[in-house]
């Protein structure tokens, strides 16, 4: 069986692999872990931990589900990040560059564009579940702005957990995120979300 190991941010995130994930790709004969790093972190940090279980086993891959917005400063390619406004472009030129940073054959990078919270944009009414009518029109609404949910912005005023919380500030994401994610069902996120859509299919492809 194949075996991949997820370096996740946080508990939402971990919860998210275990209910949508997990499952998938066992159906696949893949195995997936999850190995939680916790929030604030610097890059170094995140280097070490990659790096070490990557050099632990080369037969089990290793890949991250790291958010592109607040990347930490010391983040490799940040600091010349091409100037583009597609953030596939952005998502992809970070990724490489992790990827030569930790120069491992079994190591996959992946950021989610722009964080976890876009993924929820996938589906507003999922939303109904826990918030009223007029907290999913306003999701709804937002969602019209853009292409897909990936191209809600990444500004500390506009990224996706914001505007959630601007408009419903009951919002938890310990405890409503990965319910609202689970509710919209994987197939529709992929639908939506291309880049995590291509990062599920990589993994789907390992060899």
């Amino acid at each position: 069986m194949i075996r991949v190991n997820i370096f996740v941010e946080g508990q939402t995130e971990e919860t998210f692999v275990r209910e949508l994930l997990y499952n998938h790709f066992l159906q696949q004969n893949i195995y997936v872990n999850t190995i939680l790093l916790g929030g604030a972190v610097t890059y170094g940090k995140i280097r070490r931990e990659l790096y070490r279980k990557c050099s632990e086993d080369s037969t089990a891959f290793v890949t991250t589900m790291l958010d592109l917005y607040g990347l930490p400063k010391d983040f490799p390619g940040k600091s010349s990040i091409p100037t583009t406004n597609n953030p596939f472009e952005k998502a992809e030129y970070l990724e490489k560059q992790m990827g030569v940073d930790i120069g491992k054959q079994n190591f996959i990078p992946n950021l989610l564009v722009h964080e976890f919270e876009g993924l929820l944009y996938s589906n507003p009414q999922a939303f109904l579940a826990w918030f009223d009518q007029s907290v999913v029109e306003h999701l709804e609404s937002e969602c019209k702005l853009f292409p897909s949910p990936e191209h809600i912005n990444d500004s500390p005023i506009t990224a996706p957990s914001k505007r959630i919380l601007r408009c419903c500030p009951r919002y938890d994401k310990p405890l409503h995120g990965s319910s609202i994610a689970m509710d919209i069902g994987l197939d529709t996120i992929r639908k939506q979300c291309q880049h995590f859509d291509k990062w599920l299919t990589t993994l789907e492809n390992i060899k």
